[in-house]
């Protein structure tokens, strides 16, 4: 079995879309996937792209992506987060995650970057696993934190009424 990663173009929308949607499933929140098609055609392709990604390839379908984006350390400099890393169920286990995995790795070392990051859930030990493994390290001193739209709203609200 040949595992081809490239660059993905506008015309893999569907299929990102489509893993993003099975991740979301394997992370137990189904229905928490909020972007559309357009949004990834416009952020991914469009003319100022938010995000970049490989997709790896099986017999010319999509089986895998790993979408990330640039950010910037005030200690390291450039870097990158990976936002997904995500595989197919019926091709876990066959080494396309490791070879996403490691196009992301070095294309993040060719640019220069100062350090790539990425979050992995608490209860995915295979994850934690392969990133241990692999060399990374793990913090456990850092929280995630996050504010969905409502959130944001509701503190800028608060900040208005707090300063007038």
């Amino acid at each position: 079995m040949e595992i081809k990663i490239r660059k993905a173009i506008i015309e893999d929308s569907p299929a990102i879309l489509a893993l993003i949607k099975e991740l979301a499933v394997f992370e137990k929140e189904p229905d928490a996937v909020e972007v559309t098609l357009k949004t990834i055609q416009n952020d991914g392709f469009g003319t100022t792209p938010l995000f970049q990604c490989f997709v790896a390839e099986v017999a010319k379908k999509v089986v895998g992506m790993a979408l990330f984006y640039p950010r910037y350390s005030t200690w390291k400099g450039p870097t990158f987060h990976l936002e997904d890393l995500i595989v197919t169920e019926n091709m876990k286990g066959k080494g396309v995650g490791t070879k996403l995995y490691s196009a992301f790795i070095e294309y993040g070392y060719q640019q220069g970057a100062g350090r790539i990051e990425w979050a992995v859930l608490d209860w995915n030990e295979p994850a934690i696993s392969f990133y241990k493994n692999s060399g990374a390290s793990i913090l456990s001193d850092w929280f995630t934190v996050q504010m969905n739209t409502a959130q944001m709203s509701a503190y800028l609200e608060k900040t208005k009424k707090g300063n007038q």
